[in-house]
């Protein structure tokens, strides 16, 4: 088949779906106008140095961490919520590392995760039809038709949002706080009531105190260079588009919104046009695929957007819910490693594991664990290295997800329930997770 050439706009001449109906397109491009005469939010260099420790995984020396919220808020942009995040992905990192004597990548779902995918464009409330919640980058979740228009503007906030919370991180950073001597400050703000239960986090925790009294350990060195990489669907596209940009040293265009983008199940079709936009970006791509993918076009997608097979290029993020993981992963990656195609795996056991209650949406603590451990199991099983898991966390006490260290029945739903998308996993369920992956780790090696 024929490749047009590519350009940062040519996706324009594709079918694009998820998009916000602006009421006023010229006042939209007046917008994009501005952002593209903004600042980078993350450069080329940073994003070739995680495609670079990409290349690692495959090979069983590096393991991807990729959580953070469901959908991003303006208001989450404050220093104790961002502070409050680097310890809980700062402890399951250290948890990962400590026990598997592995790197981890760590990548944050934020810094830019405002926008969202939608089953419908419209809700009903209150018997009146009005626009769906698209994310915070686009209109605003209070449940009125004035609330729920979108407005462009909010691209703009969306772009500074994203700048002062990536501003903070690499300040945390760079000043050292994810030095495991800060372990004591991390794990002190976390449920402590509840994580002290765990008798392999008290042990975790004693055996990281004797190793800072002078016990030698094996953690990978060099911690002050370490970096969190940023991430977010790559959604809306006339915002992606803004901010990509010519890598003036080295050449390639890169999407400067975030190192890493991924694509949704919903937007991957072949002739979409999100796969014409990031088949021509240098970023490393992620693609979600759930259970009802077909296997031809997958692959026709997948060398549409890594023609050279690059090994670090594509991330596969399988997706597939607890009751069809067993049956729709194997066929998929058989047939991916048949085709001889190039790819890094990683789980996502959030999204294919939701169902209501009450007219909420929630997710089991169970489902989530047992599709990681299925995941495990049928990558071993196919000689396929299990590469990572992304997971939507928060920092918060939420009741969103039943089940794990806290004991959450459906009967506490409504105790925290504040997503504004989809349930969440709370600070202790996400340490919980990090510890059941470390022995999954260790028994695959």
């Amino acid at each position: 088949m024929h490749i047009h050439k590519w350009t940062k706009s040519s996706w324009q001449r594709f079918p694009i779906s998820q998009q916000p109906e602006w009421p006023d397109n010229k006042r939209l491009q007046e917008i994009i106008a501005e952002l593209k005469k903004l600042p980078s939010l993350v450069f080329s260099g940073e994003t070739r140095k995680l495609s670079h420790e990409l290349k690692e995984v495959n090979k069983s020396k590096v393991f991807i961490l990729q959580v953070g919220n469901c959908a991003e808020s303006f208001s989450d942009c404050n220093g104790p919520k961002i502070h409050n995040f680097l310890r809980i992905m700062l402890q399951m990192s250290m948890v990962l590392e400590y026990k598997t004597n592995k790197k981890v990548i760590k990548i944050g779902r934020i810094a830019g995760q405002y926008a969202k995918p939608r089953s419908s464009y419209f809700d009903i409330i209150n018997g009146e039809k009005i626009p769906s919640y698209r994310g915070d980058i686009v209109n605003d979740f209070t449940p009125t038709m004035e609330a729920r228009i979108p407005r462009p503007e909010r691209l703009i906030e969306g772009y500074f949002r994203s700048a002062s919370t990536l501003n903070l991180i690499r300040a945390f950073i760079q000043g050292g706080y994810n030095d495991i001597n800060n372990l004591k400050d991390w794990q002190a703000h976390f449920f402590s009531k509840e994580i002290s239960q765990l008798e392999y986090y008290r042990n975790f925790a004693n055996e990281i105190t004797n190793s800072l009294k002078g016990i030698k350990t094996d953690l990978p060195p060099d911690k002050n260079s370490d970096q969190i990489y940023t991430s977010h669907e790559g959604l809306i596209l006339d915002y992606e588009e803004a901010f990509t940009r010519l890598d003036t040293i080295f050449g390639g265009y890169y999407d400067t919104s975030a190192h890493f983008i991924w694509i949704g199940d919903r937007t991957r079709q072949i002739d979409s046009a999100h796969i014409e936009f990031i088949r021509g970006i240098g970023n490393p791509i992620g693609i979600k695929i759930g259970p009802d993918y077909e296997i031809e076009e997958l692959i026709k997608v997948i060398k549409r957007v890594n023609p050279d097979n690059i090994e670090e290029r594509l991330v596969l993020i399988s997706r597939m819910g607890i009751k069809q993981v067993k049956t729709k992963l194997k066929p998929l990656l058989k047939a991916i490693k048949e085709n001889e195609l190039n790819a890094i795996w990683i789980c996502d056991p959030m999204h294919g594991n939701t169902f209501t209650h009450n007219n909420f949406k929630v997710r089991s603590f169970n489902d989530i664990v047992d599709e990681i451990k299925s995941f495990f199991n049928i990558c071993k099983t196919e000689n396929i290295i299990p590469g990572g898991i992304h997971l939507e966390i928060t920092d918060e006490n939420v009741s969103e997800c039943i089940g794990g260290i806290n004991g959450l029945t459906l009967s506490n739903i409504s105790d925290n329930y504040i997503t504004k998308v989809d349930p969440r996993l709370n600070a202790a369920q996400a340490l919980e997770i990090a510890f059941i992956v470390s022995e999954l780790l260790n028994n695959t090696n």
